[in-house]
């Protein structure tokens, strides 16, 4: 496991959120430090996913406070903006633009919003293509590609905007089987990197192998955290023993 200089980037503090009578996060306290890369595992339902997208805002907290690197997460349009741009995010549906080319898909946030001409964004594109394994497909259209490519096409378009941090939600869920390696293969590669990585997974060898730590969510807490040799070998508590044995770990 590579060492982390404990460097909070960001910080959520007693975060609530609730959808309608359902409390589905209950005083989250957390920080996620630059260079670390966590995993975030639970039952459907826990949480897990409502936590990443109140980070990025796509989901507004209740009460409690996130900061990104010192700022907090509002709605405040400034600082929103530049903080979806230091934060990228990869979903598990791979939401790419039908109609443009990869490379369009992969250009079009770099040059709108950061204003980087089409010449220079297009170099920079190809630069993350090949660090994906799609060179080759610059010109396909994303109905012509595989899920595991589209997604990783999903990856190279969260990477163009030069994030300080990723969050995954369930990267791999949608795909079929034999293609979740594939996925899985550039994550990898990005936390040796040293890529700020959170990411909310059911892939246990993946949080094994590559996490610094492991946070486990239940009915809206953290109910434990640990690296991930004690967390999968001397689980917290019956709760986190039993999850695992499901997921096979």
């Amino acid at each position: 496991m590579k060492q982390t200089t404990q460097v909070p980037y960001i910080v959520a503090d007693r975060v609530c959120k609730s959808f309608g009578t359902h409390q589905v996060l209950r005083e989250v306290s957390t920080q996620f430090n630059t260079g670390e890369v966590t995993v975030i595992i639970g039952a459907s339902g826990s949480g897990k996913s409502t936590l990443l997208r109140a980070i990025n805002r796509l989901e507004p907290h209740d009460s409690g406070t996130i900061t990104i690197d010192g700022v907090p997460v509002t709605d405040d349009p400034k600082t929103l903006q530049l903080q979806r741009s230091e934060v990228g995010m990869v979903f598990q549906q791979f939401n790419l633009f039908g109609h443009l080319s990869v490379l369009d898909n992969i250009t079009l946030a770099p040059r709108r919003i950061r204003r980087t001409p089409r010449a220079q964004a297009n170099a920079e594109a190809m630069v993350l293509l090949r660090r994906v394994g799609l060179q080759e497909h610059a010109h396909k259209y994303p109905w012509q590609l595989s899920g595991g490519q589209q997604q990783r096409v999903a990856i190279a378009r969260a990477l163009a905007m030069q994030p300080k941090v990723m969050l995954f939600d369930e990267p791999t869920s949608a795909l079929d089987p034999e293609m979740v390696q594939e996925v899985l293969d550039v994550m990898r590669e990005l936390a040796r990197g040293g890529m700020t990585m959170i990411v909310v997974t059911h892939e246990m060898g993946f949080a094994r192998e590559v996490s610094d730590r492991v946070l486990f969510f239940d009915q809206g807490r953290i109910a434990h955290d640990a690296p991930p040799a004690s967390f999968f070998d001397n689980p917290g508590n019956d709760r986190i023993r039993a999850f695992i044995g499901r997921m096979g770990a």
